[in-house]
């Protein structure tokens, strides 16, 4: 471990001042299509990426600020995923957003400033970095969903959003304030020592507990906390809503494990049993009710509820019966989970953005009829997006599931064993919805006077990356769970 301070943040630096670049070179830009902004933007992302991506290579744990920052493995993996990921999410979004006047110099500026947010929370090591970090995020993505400002349905959803976002906020730092009020420390070491010690009021931390597990349940969009999570994926325009679904999920959960593993570990006992309530919940509600759907953003607001649910079952079984010798596998399960997730959610949400043209949004399942035919190989990657949502081989999803699976057989505890079976018998509901998708894009017949679908563009070339992806992290997924497996055991090792 090493005792830093600016060098810490150096990355969350860089990107702050090529935010504030990218915002005021925006004003002197006069192309009507912001390729100059695109680009840059897409130059800074990467430039972050590859700065993370270097300090995880490096496999140092730093400190930093006061320890109030941690630059260890785990965080830095995080970050780089979520810059690939909003890079991903800019360039799906670049050809949708112009004919819907939202191509503009913010857009881009506030999904940088929602990176910077997404950095600083996973490499929080004191409650007020985790709030501030939250906050940032929060009031980035608030504004874009309602930046399409002629859109009834999209402020309707930012307003949903930001009110129930707020509320849930508010539970968390009603919660973070009761724990210092019973440890007597913001740092988050400080907390897990203390609890440790049991020098601390325990009715005090379980009630903070509950508070901080709803507001992270919100955060993930895990059921009872999800309500939102439908009425924003459906009411912002699709390419906010890829900036919502996929690079967010990865700070909650880096925020998840700062705060109940790192800082709580000792009141395990009581965190699990509300994460695996919260798990098959999550489960039951995502996938019964995405069946109804006919929407395909709904269906895949639901679908994201019910993959939460999964991945919260890994990190239920950390601790088993006192001990933590399965903490590694499960918790690097989960983060496996949630980038296997991120990937299969930025194709096919970037798909329904690649379909949709102006005065026309492609949102209805019945959008896709016919999609076999219009555009064969556009279905074959549509279909190895949803095969992997299902947890179908030889896509990346399979082996996620299989790894959550066996975090919770291995516990070899009766309970865990049910819930494996739950989980998989409720897996088996949600494949209805999933695969009625490949039916309606290779049975169906195409509505009458559906127009060609261009293929010729940068985007089609990323779409079939990114469903290359998903298949080629299906078949060799060790080198991705040897990342993850090395990033939690040294984020567990300090």
């Amino acid at each position: 471990m090493i005792e830093m301070n600016w060098l810490v943040i150096y990355p969350e630096l860089l990107l702050l001042v090529l935010a504030c670049a990218v915002a005021l070179v925006d004003l002197f830009v006069t192309d009507p299509k912001r390729r100059p902004t695109f680009w840059l933007t897409q130059a800074s992302l990467a430039v972050v990426a590859a700065l993370h991506l270097s300090y995880v290579q490096g496999g140092v744990t730093a400190y930093g600020m006061q320890d109030m920052v941690v630059a260890d493995p785990m965080g830095h993996l995080l970050a780089f995923f979520a810059a690939i990921a909003v890079m991903v999410s800019i360039a799906y979004a670049q050809p949708y957003i112009g004919p819907r006047e939202m191509l503009k110099g913010e857009f881009f500026s506030l999904s940088m400033f929602s990176l910077l947010g997404i950095c600083v929370m996973v490499s929080a090591n004191n409650f007020l970095v985790v709030y501030l970090g939250l906050e940032l995020m929060s009031l980035s993505l608030y504004a874009l969903v309602a930046l399409r400002r002629d859109s009834a349905v999209a402020t309707e959803a930012a307003m949903k959003y930001f009110v129930l976002g707020a509320l849930a906020s508010g539970f968390l730092l009603y919660g973070l304030s009761m724990m210092y009020g019973a440890t007597g420390t913001l740092e988050i070491p400080g907390v897990f020592d203390v609890i440790g010690k049991g020098e601390a009021n325990n009715t005090v931390l379980v009630f903070g507990l509950v508070f901080i597990v709803a507001g992270l349940g919100f955060k993930l969009g895990a059921a009872p906390f999800h309500m939102w999570v439908p009425d924003v994926y459906h009411g912002a325009p699709t390419a906010v809503t890829l900036l919502i679904a996929g690079a967010p999920k990865l700070a909650a959960f880096g925020m998840t494990i700062r705060l109940l593993v790192e800082g709580m570990l000792g009141l395990a006992v009581d965190w699990q049993q509300m994460l695996l309530v919260m798990a098959i919940a999550s489960l039951a509600i995502g996938n019964f009710a995405a069946i109804a759907q006919s929407n395909l953003k709904r269906m895949l607001a639901y679908s994201a509820i019910a993959q939460m649910g999964f991945m919260l079952l890994a990190l239920a079984s950390g601790v088993v019966s006192g001990n933590t010798l399965s903490a590694g596998n499960a918790y690097s399960s989960a983060m496996f989970y949630m980038v296997a997730y991120t990937l299969t959610t930025l194709g096919s949400i970037g798909l329904l953005m690649l379909l949709s043209r102006e005065g026309f949004e492609s949102e209805d399942i019945n959008d896709l009829a016919g999609l076999g035919r219009r555009a064969p190989w556009m279905a074959g990657v549509m279909a190895v997006f949803m095969f992997s949502l299902t947890g179908i081989p030889p896509t990346v999803g399979f082996y996620a599931k299989l790894a959550v699976l066996q975090a919770l057989i291995t516990t070899n505890i009766d309970l865990y064993l049910w819930i494996a079976v739950a989980a998989v018998l409720l897996s088996l509901i949600g494949a209805f919805y999933y695969l009625r998708v490949i039916k309606v894009m290779y049975f169906d017949e195409p509505p009458a006077g559906a127009p060609a679908v261009s293929q010729g563009s940068g985007v089609s070339a990323l779409l079939a990356v990114n469903g290359a992806a998903v298949l080629l992290l299906g078949i060799l997924p060790g080198g991705l769970m040897a990342m993850c497996r090395d990033a939690i055991v040294k984020a567990l090792a300090t």
